[in-house]
Parts: C-alpha cells; structure tokens; sequence
C-alpha cells in the first residue's frame, strides 16, 4: 500500500512534534540541573559572607567555579584590611588568577550572595568571567542591574551572562540581620 502525501506529512510533522518534545524535555532537564548547581555553590558564598560577618564586616561573599569546583572565594575584608580594595569580589578573582595561572576567568561562574558595586562589576567584566550569579540585589549601589548595568553594556568588549535572584531571600536576611545587630549595639552606646 501506498502512503498518500497527507499521510507522509503527518508523519513528518508527528516525528518533527516527537523531536520537539524531546528537546524541551532535555532544556528543562538542564534548567533544572543548573539551578541545583546555582543554588549549591550560592550557599558555598553564603558561607563565605558568614566569615565576613563573624570579623564584623558586612556579609558579603563570592566564590568562584571552574569545571564544575570551587577554585577560588573571598569575603568583605574592607574594615579589617583598611582598603577599599578588600571586596569579596576582588579577593576571589585575584585567588582565581593565581589558580588558574591567567588572569582571564573565561571559563569561569562567579557567585556572589550581593549585587557588585562598580568596582567589582568592572572587574568582573575585565576579567572576561563569561557568567554571574548573584543572590541579592543592591538598589543603592549594585551596577549589575540595579543603577547601571556594566554586566550588559555594548560598549564594553565583553558581556557577563547574569542570572539574578539566587537564594536572594537568604542572601537579604543576612544582610538585614547583620545591620539590625549593628544599629542595636550601637543604639546600646
């Protein structure tokens, strides 16, 4: 028997619906699998903020992914080290040259439980890190979204792929906690 041209093109289109289908299937898988990865190494900067927070600084933490391993991290040293330099942020990225022996993070994640201000946005882009994550955001001084947006300016030679929001409760809460305690211990003097 002899299929008709209606038949063949329903055919075609079932096998054309079937591969669809699967290639959603196999997008949500990877969705989903890298938020798990997402949330699993925020916490790993979540930790790092705690350290910050348990010197007195305020809770900022970062860390930096490599094939898939932590290969550098850093938290807010700022008061402690009396520079301005001693972001979460810049500490990471100059442990993650060193690692890597480049100072180029092209391969690299960066997360960071709070929104980079300039300084370290800027040095993220330099640093050609094609990917961020950040937990929470920082309306009066983050420039990966809030202010300014250095992550996706064109006229920058390189743009940071950016995924906003992860374990942003738990990153805020931090924060919140930590200048709820400074302002009761100062209202206390």
């Amino acid at each position: 028997m002899k299929e008709n041209a209606q038949e063949k093109y329903l055919k075609r289109k079932a096998r054309q619906a079937e591969k669809a289908l699967i290639k959603e299937r196999e997008e949500a898988e990877r969705i989903a699998l890298q938020k798990k990865l997402d949330e699993r190494f925020m916490r790993r900067a979540i930790t790092q903020a705690k350290k910050a927070a348990a010197i007195g600084e305020v809770p900022i933490g970062c860390v930096i992914v490599h094939d898939g391993r932590v290969i550098a991290s850093g938290y807010n040293r700022r008061n402690t080290d009396h520079s301005t330099l001693s972001h979460a942020e810049i500490t990471a990225i100059k442990r993650a040259a060193r690692v890597l022996g480049d100072w180029r993070l092209e391969d690299c994640t960066i997360y960071i439980t709070l929104e980079p201000c300039q300084m370290c946005a800027g040095a993220i882009v330099q640093a050609r890190c094609p990917r961020a994550v950040i937990g929470a955001m920082n309306p009066k001084a983050g420039c990966a979204g809030s202010i300014i947006d250095m992550f996706s300016m064109k006229e920058f030679n390189h743009r940071v792929q950016t995924e906003r929001g992860v374990l942003g409760e738990q990153c805020s809460e931090l924060l919140k906690k930590f200048f709820e305690e400074l302002r009761a211990g100062k209202a206390q003097v």
